[in-house]
């Protein structure tokens, strides 16, 4: 069995050096160089993957009955499913803990498709909007400590007697900066549609022009937009897929209107967005069995739009 396994991977070496000798063009070459020359065309395949926020398991988590380690359990009972990993409800921001996190993760084969703080940017006080640039460099240095590439922050609710333009200025403000303190860690800041000043996809798109950086994005939560004169909620997801570095997934608008999911998947599928589609369950039923049966869906839906299952 040696001899004819030291034959086989001669002859296959003589035939490489006769290639390599002769100019030839290998067939891994050539597939390299037709994969490189048709880079451009991946732009626009859309890779849509399962994934499942900690926030789903609000009620064991805030209860004590579950740790981040025992949600790192579940998502490895759902199968292939990224972890957003909500910080609510770490036990502690040492060092040693989140690299326990980290391991197990790794050792039950769950990547992190992200952190998920509550820091909110709209802030009238300008000492303020200074702890709150550096809570968000806090959570950063987390996210990069537990190996993830992406953070969810919030822009805020306006305080009595504030504009719009003026909560848009104080998250440009304190977002700037956060994001050249991420980038220079490999992390892109997602800021969530999550009510509040960014409860409109108009007012998400200025901060992005506004902020203007290759890691800043919009953590689109499909769920949240409030209807304009103009537009509808699916328009206003459509506008922000171009921006959107993760997606927050739930069946149900705000005001309980089923959303339609295969239209939902369908504008991420036309705008060649590539990431997680992580399920944020908030339904009545028990998070146990509902959780699973909203990332079922997910999967189903990512398995029909997405080039990365095909």
């Amino acid at each position: 069995m040696e001899d004819k396994f030291s034959r086989r991977r001669f002859l296959q070496s003589a035939g490489t050096a006769a290639a390599i000798g002769a100019g030839l063009t290998l067939p891994s070459q050539a597939q390299a160089a037709a994969r490189a020359g048709d880079a451009s065309d991946t732009k626009s395949m859309a890779r849509m993957f399962p994934g499942c926020c900690a926030y789903s398991f609000l009620r064991y988590l805030k209860s004590g009955r579950m740790t981040m380690q025992d949600f790192i359990y579940e998502i490895v009972k759902m199968g292939s499913v990224g972890a957003d990993m909500t910080v609510y409800w770490f036990k502690s921001t040492d060092p040693a803990y989140l690299l326990e996190l980290r391991h197990l993760a790794f050792k039950n084969g769950v990547p992190f498709s992200g952190v998920a703080c509550g820091s909110s940017m709209v802030q009238a006080s300008a000492d303020k909007r200074r702890e709150v640039l550096a809570d968000i460099k806090k959570w950063v240095d987390v996210t990069d400590q537990l190996g993830a590439s992406h953070l969810r922050v919030f822009g805020g609710k306006l305080p009595k007697g504030a504009t719009v333009k003026q909560g848009t200025d104080w998250v440009v403000e304190i977002m700037k900066p956060a994001c050249d303190y991420a980038g220079k860690k490999g992390i892109t800041l997602g800021i969530e549609d999550h009510g509040g000043v960014t409860q409109n996809a108009d007012v998400c798109l200025e901060i992005m022009r506004r902020v203007d950086s290759p890691y800043a994005g919009i953590n689109l939560d499909i769920t949240h937009f409030i209807p304009t004169g103009s537009e509808d909620p699916y328009a206003q997801i459509k506008a922000c897929i171009p921006y959107a570095t993760h997606a927050h997934i739930r069946d149900h608008f705000d005001d309980g209107t089923p959303v339609d999911m295969d239209r939902v998947w369908q504008m991420f599928r036309d705008g060649g967005y590539k990431g997680f589609m992580s399920a944020e369950y908030e339904g009545k039923e028990d998070p146990m069995t509902g959780v699973p049966k909203l990332v079922n869906k997910i999967k189903a839906l990512c398995e029909k739009y997405s080039t990365a299952y095909a």
